[in-house]
């Protein structure tokens, strides 16, 4: 009994040794918070898409091709890989359009062809004929949704009145922004956004574990990301 007390003496921790344990755990985050602030500082330099054009191409997108999503996202497809030729040593490009699947997220289901996903830009064709609504979710990369066909219609607190966005128009949310969204009726839109983008993947994917438990768009959802990511590494695009 003697040596059982004695041995737990000489196991608890001194107060020095506890007080060194929080120092170095300190400094370590404030190492990663100082390296987190640095990356967030440069992450511009590896951006490839230019919001402008973009939005100029989606235009274009819905004064050749009206109310037919499926010539515009070929439309726009065939400007991309005019724009950036593949393969590219800039940036990769699925152009595998026939790659869809369904994408739940803050309440809302649509689909989602994934055209470009990096660690910093994503790029892709979202929508459904059916309409849904949702929370857009709080995210770290700025997000540019080009409205293709149909309406999408978007409300904030303290607003009495909703935003209305149409065919050719963008809805701009900064990082760190959130609303409320519907995607009134039948809705297609080109969604771009840039930042860190697998910060964002949480939001994408909590709604197949806490509510549809659909492990097969779990599994093509991390497959075609993860390969376009890596894809997008290889060739030195972060």
């Amino acid at each position: 009994m003697t040596k059982s007390r004695s041995a737990m003496r000489t196991s608890t921790p001194s107060p020095a040794h506890s007080f060194r344990k929080w120092v170095s755990r300190a400094v370590l985050f404030g190492i990663f918070c100082v390296a987190c602030s640095w990356l967030d500082s440069i992450k511009e330099r590896w951006y490839v898409f230019d919001p402008p054009f973009l939005h100029e191409l989606a235009q274009e997108a819905v004064a050749t091709f009206p109310n037919n999503p499926e010539s515009m996202i070929q439309h726009i497809l065939t400007n991309l890989t005019s724009t950036y030729p593949q393969p590219s040593n800039a940036i990769s490009l699925n152009t595998d359009s026939t790659e869809w699947v369904f994408n739940n997220a803050g309440g809302a289901m649509g689909a989602m062809y994934i055209i470009h996903a990096s660690i910093t830009e994503y790029l892709i064709i979202f929508g459904t004929p059916l309409g849904t609504e949702g929370h857009t979710g709080l995210h770290t990369a700025d997000d540019y949704f080009h409205i293709l066909v149909g309406e999408q219609w978007a409300f904030k607190p303290g607003a009495l009145e909703m935003e209305r966005y149409q065919p050719g128009d963008v809805h701009f949310l900064p990082r760190g922004t959130a609303k409320q969204y519907k995607m009134h009726e039948g809705c297609f839109a080109m969604e771009y956004a840039r930042g860190w983008i697998p910060l964002m993947l949480p939001f994408g994917l909590a709604d197949i574990f806490t509510s549809t438990l659909d492990i097969p768009t779990l599994y093509h959802t991390v497959r075609i990301t993860g390969r376009e990511i890596i894809k997008n590494i290889l060739i030195g695009k972060i």
